[in-house]
This record gives C-alpha cells, structure tokens and sequence, in this order.
C-alpha cells in the first residue's frame, strides 16, 4: 500500500501541511517589534476570521501547481516555497525601505531586472539565476520523475481542464467588472482602511498582496475622480490672465536631497540655497510621502495636488492608471488653460511608465535621457545636475516667453554613493554631501538665469525623500525634506524680508505657489 493510494487523502493532507507552514511563516515578513507595533487588538473571532481569510487564496495558488502537476506531494512543496519565496522578497524589501511587499510592486519586477543599480538589486546576477532556475525546474523535474501523477486514467483530458478551470478561472474573473465590484466591495469591508503594513501582519505578505490586488482591480475610479473634480472645480476654473505678462513656472525635484545640515554636519555648504531662501516667499520643511526611495509617489502628490488618500489603492504606484487623473492634476489644469507643459528627466522615459502616464497628465513635451549626451563611463552612473541644468536653460530659451510650466527630475544624487562616484572619495556620506553640494551649484546657476529674464517667474525646489543613506542613519531620523518657492525675474520683490520657515506638504506646493503668483484665487484645501 502506497500514499498514491489515496489520492485525495493524500492532496488534503498535503494541502493542510501547506497552510500550517504558510501560517508559521507568514509573520517573519517584517521584524517582531514591527509585527507588535502594527498588530491591533482583535477579537478570538476577529482572529479566526482573518486567518480564515488566507485559506481560499492558498487553496488558488495550491489548485494551480496541482492542475499543472497533478501531484500532491510536488504541489505541497511548491506551494511553500511560493509563498516563502514572497514573506522573504517582503522581509528584504522591509530591511531596506521599510515597507513591505505591495501588490504594485510586482509591476516593477522587470525593471528590477533592468535597473538593478537603482533598485540597489546588483546581486541579481548570473549567481543568482543559475541558483534559481536550478531549485525552480531542477526540483520540478525531480518531483516529476519520482513522484507518480494521480491523474485519473479516464477522461484524463477533461480532468486536466477541469482543474485548470479551478485554479485559474477565479483569477479571470476579477477582470470582469460584474465580479470585481462586489469581491472589491466585499474586500474592502472586510479589511477595513487599507494599511499596508497592518494588512501584511493581519494576512501574510501574499494574501495581503491579493487583497489589495483585488481592491485595485475593482475599485470605481469614475465615481472617485468626480469627487475629485467637484471638489477642485473652482482652483480648475480660477487660472487667472497675468495682464500682457507670460509667467514661467520651474519645479525642480532634486533627488534624495535633504539638508544634512538639519543633524548637524556643518561641512556641508550650501550658500546657493541658503541666499534663495532670505528671497523665498516661503520655504522650510516639506513632509516626506515615503521615506528613501519611490520618486513617483512624491512626484505625482506634488502634480496632482491629491493626498495618498484622495487615491486610495492607487496611491502605491499611481502612474498605473494615471489616466484617470487627467482632469484633475496641475499640468492638465494648466494647459487646459493655455500653458505648455514640459516635464525634463535625465533617465530612461520606459522608467515608472512615465512615458505613457506624463503625457495622460497634461505633458505637451518631454524630455528624456535619450535627448541627452550622457556616457555613464565617461560622465557617472546619472546626468549631472550642472548639466540638466544647462538643457533646462537651453529649452525655457528656446519656448521664448510663452505661458510655460516646466517640471525637472533630476538624478544626480541618487545611490549608491559607492567609491569612483566623487573622485577620491570612498565614504558614502562624505560622496552625498559633495553631491549635494554640487546639487546647491546648479541650483545657482538655475537661479541666475531665471532672474535675469524679464518676465515672471517661480521657481519650486523640493527634495523628493531622505537619502537610503544608510552609513549615515537607518532609519533616516527626520525624513521631512526641504523646499523653496522663489519669486525670480519680474516677480522678485527686492523689499522683501526673509520669511520665518514652514512646514508644508508636497501634495499643497503647486498650490501654494499659484497663489503666490496670483494665478490661482483659491487653492484646494488638502491637508
């Protein structure tokens, strides 16, 4: 008598041991003190349920390796370390940035792959597939050779679509809007506000990453951007004429750029900024979206105007759908209204889809690395700021003094701040500073230019997160970055008195800097 025998005592049991392991494991997804910190107190029933919760979504994932194996043991085994392999990614992701696993990050995926240095993934190398396709088929092969089917001998066929149906079906589904709105909805109650680091204590990093999936996927946006637009209705139809005046607009978001000042490094100097601030209409410190790392998030609350809320499931990776923001963002605002629109990033426009969503935002015109002549060999691993600098000139010369509201990205001061970055230099907080210092140089020379033109200009300059500066501090101890909004040109006062700071939020700034300008009679009150 064999296990095999028993083919449906066996897969149950199989099955059992699969969610004991999952259940065991699911909570090394982030550190203890941080599983305590975001655990709630819940009920014995609350309790049941939420684990009860995991159960259809292990059963999906178990039915699937089953239809494609039709063995037990294999599809036990298989089911683990999936779902190891995702509390692990979560763990690692957790340990760097402080945030596990979310389900928008599976659309990063590939480029992980492509960008590795920036997603600081560099050990993702031949090493690493080698042992991967070698555990992932080499394992897969062996249970296939030892293991025996338990693929009934007749109507075998229609078994195996049978069971493809089961497993993968449910997952279709979701597509359609007749099933995703009442799961979406149901989802959502179920789980309350959506907190990605309580979900994953409360489900498991995968069960988590499914959850929200399923909100994403089914949430109406439609009825979310109507609010949206009734409530900006008056800042959409408030862009007021300048007289014969053709304001310009400049946002620069400096990359990972925090003041280390702030915690006492004092070998940093920074005369650039600092002058721009005594002329500042307002400046001080700007709240952080997320600590160390997604660009796009910061930079799509500063476009947008929208709190992280305001987009609910969207908020994690907004350029996703970003389509369904078009009417309510500030570059779609402003060019409803008769300005061009110019967003200016040294790096590969495919990066964070940029290339589909800026356009869908309001962007007439955009400029990428492909416009720039940068030899990373030769130049570094990212286009300097001096350089980006120059090309910003070049195009505000070239659109003459029409209405225009030009968005600049940089990258020069993002890590790794490794040895060969800042000539002799090895130590990563002495190769940020320069970097930053060299960040405050273009800044000055941006500056110069501008306030020499005649005509109105406002310049924004932000940070858009602390640095993953790890050598430095871990966690970074105040991730509040800094800003400036500076009148330039004909919009300087020159009686005007420095200005006391203010702490501001990214999603308020383009708002607030309207207002200063005269350009907008109200603002949206966010926050």
């Amino acid at each position: 008598m064999k296990l095999h025998d028993f083919p449906i005592l066996l897969t149950l049991a199989g099955f059992a041991f699969s969610c004991v392991v999952v259940f065991l494991t699911d909570s090394l997804a982030m550190p203890a003190a941080i599983n305590a910190q975001n655990r709630t107190e819940r009920s014995w029933q609350r309790l049941i349920y939420d684990w009860a919760a995991r159960i259809p979504v292990i059963v999906l994932i178990y039915a699937a390796f089953f239809a494609i194996s039709w063995r037990p043991i294999y599809s036990t085994q298989a089911v683990i370390s999936f779902f190891v392999i995702f509390t692990g990614i979560s763990r690692a992701k957790f340990e760097f940035i402080r945030e596990p696993l979310v389900f928008s990050d599976i659309a990063l995926v590939v480029d992980v792959f492509k960008y590795k240095e920036i997603f600081y993934a560099t050990s993702l190398n031949i090493f690493f597939w080698v042992i991967a396709f070698g555990y992932v088929f080499g394992l897969s092969g062996l249970y296939m050779y030892w293991e025996p089917s338990v693929l009934p001998a007749e109507n075998g066929v229609l078994w195996v679509l049978l069971m493809l149906a089961v497993a993968f079906s449910p997952w279709l589904a979701l597509f359609s809007r007749i099933i995703s709105e009442p799961v979406c909805h149901f989802t959502q109650r179920f789980l309350g506000k959506v907190d990605v680091k309580m979900d994953t204590v409360r489900f498991g990093t995968f069960a988590s990453v499914v959850f929200h999936f399923v909100i994403w996927v089914g949430v109406r946006r439609e009825a979310i951007v109507t609010q949206l637009s009734e409530r900006f209705i008056s800042a959409l139809q408030e862009l007021w004429e300048h007289g014969d005046d053709e304001p310009l607009i400049v946002i620069w978001q400096s990359e990972s750029f925090i003041d280390l000042r702030h915690f006492g490094v004092e070998s940093v100097k920074l005369p650039n900024l600092d002058r721009l601030r005594d002329q500042a209409a307002q400046w001080g410190r700007m709240t952080s979206v997320f600590e160390g790392g997604y660009t796009l998030r910061t930079e799509f609350a500063m476009l947008s105007g929208l709190l992280p809320e305001n987009v609910h499931i969207d908020a994690s990776y907004p350029y996703l759908r970003a389509s369904h923001y078009k009417d309510v963002v500030w570059p779609a605002r402003l060019k409803k209204a008769g300005w061009k629109t110019q967003f200016i990033h040294p790096y590969d426009r495919t990066f964070f889809l940029r290339h589909k969503a800026l356009p869908q935002l309001g962007f007439d015109r955009m400029m990428m690395l492909d416009e720039f002549d940068h030899n990373p060999e030769r130049d570094g691993p990212y286009v300097s700021d001096l350089t980006l600098t120059k090309s910003v000139i070049r195009a505000i010369d070239e659109d003459g003094t029409a209405k225009n509201f030009v968005f600049v990205a940089s990258m020069a001061n993002h890590g790794p701040w490794e040895p060969g970055r800042c000539g002799d230099l090895v130590n990563p907080v002495d190769i940020y500073s320069e970097l930053l210092m060299r960040a405050d140089h273009a800044l000055g020379n941006l500056a110069h230019h501008l306030d020499r033109l005649d005509r109105p200009v406002w310049l924004l300059f932000y940070g858009d997160h602390a640095p993953l500066l790890k050598a430095f501090a871990d966690p970074f101890p105040d991730p509040r970055t800094d800003y400036i909004i500076v009148p330039l040109g004909r919009a300087r006062a020159h009686t005007q008195r420095p200005k006391p700071p203010q702490e501001e939020a990214p999603w308020n700034l383009i708002g607030t800097l309207l207002r200063y300008a005269g350009l907008s009679t109200e603002v949206p009150e966010n926050g």
